[in-house]
């Protein structure tokens, strides 16, 4: 019975009362799938009023589902922000219409570019570039541009390792910047442990690429859920933090919780004000109820739901 009750006790973590965790927390966004978002009731309930939703497009999701998701969110007062992955779009038209849907039915404005995780393209496009030189986005008036960023590499892309090739999609994309009216950023693959992401944001910055990131964060989840999606994902170095969770006894049946690598992130943006991290971005791997659960409980105004808030 002890050990129940040791269970249930640290099963959710205390409100920490951290200011930088607060302020790192701010404007932060998250991810859902039209299946996840349909367990969801009332997300005034679990969210700030305005917050971007990311709805990933896994492939077979019929687009259909993905407007119907995109229109409840902007209906019930949330920035929606679809994923539109280059791989499974046919050609030009299916993409002109894609945008003409969720324009003329759900009001986006705003977009994820990515590749996609599937090997073989099914028509004309292969990566975010070749969608963002068809002028659509632009042509629709889309205010925002997301593009894929990968703190730890991205095998897909330089799969001999290293990221030469990571880095030169970057430098690209910045360029594209400057002939966009869309305001662009980096939204990442999640990781683990905070320091090789400050030396990945400060090595693009170094290298002038001064796209703002929002830093991808895998919200809690057990441990196994976790290192499921990691090895799926590609995650690297960082890892290796959950492979050192999964051998303490003591930790291994808890849930994880982004705690330890959000406090240093938020550190380290409060000490240096100029850090290109603009904001989190949220993985529920855990489910998103769990995940808003942990924001607000450590998020102070940050992070107070629609529904409660003034």
């Amino acid at each position: 019975m002890a050990l129940l009750n040791f269970r249930k006790r640290e099963e959710r973590s205390p409100a920490t009362g951290n200011g930088e965790i607060e302020a790192f927390l701010q404007n932060y966004s998250i991810e859902v799938m039209p299946r996840t978002a349909e367990k969801v009731e009332d997300f005034r309930a679990l969210l700030p009023a305005g917050t971007r939703v990311y709805i990933a497009h896994i492939e077979g999701t019929p687009i259909e589902d993905m407007v119907a998701t995109a229109k409840r969110l902007n209906g019930e007062g949330y920035t929606v922000m679809p994923h539109f992955p280059a791989r499974i779009i046919k050609d030009k038209a299916t993409l002109g219409d894609w945008i003409a849907r969720y324009q003329g039915e759900a009001n986006v404005r705003q977009a994820l570019l990515l590749a996609g995780g599937v090997n073989q393209p099914h028509g004309d496009f292969h990566s975010s570039m070749q969608l963002m030189e068809t002028g659509l986005f632009d042509e629709a008036g889309f205010e925002r541009l997301h593009v894929a960023g990968h703190p730890e590499g991205n095998r897909d892309i330089d799969t001999k390792g290293g990221d030469a090739l990571v880095m030169e999609a970057l430098r690209w994309k910045q360029a594209f910047q400057s002939r966009t009216d869309a305001r662009m950023a980096l939204a990442t693959q999640f990781a683990f442990d905070a320091d090789p992401i400050i030396a990945w944001a400060d090595r693009l910055k170094a290298e002038g690429i001064t796209l703002p990131i929002h830093i991808g964060i895998a919200g809690p989840a057990k441990l196994q859920t976790l290192i499921k999606f990691a090895i799926a994902c590609g995650v690297g170095p960082s890892l290796k933090v959950l492979q050192k969770r999964a051998m303490d006894v003591s930790k291994l049946l808890l849930p994880y919780e982004p705690t330890e690598v959000l406090s240093k992130l938020a550190a380290h943006k409060a000490a240096n004000p100029d850090f290109n991290i603009e904001s989190a971005h949220f993985f529920p791997l855990g489910g998103i109820k769990t995940n808003a659960q942990w924001a607000i409980d450590h998020g102070g105004a940050s992070a107070v739901p629609a529904a409660k808030a003034g």
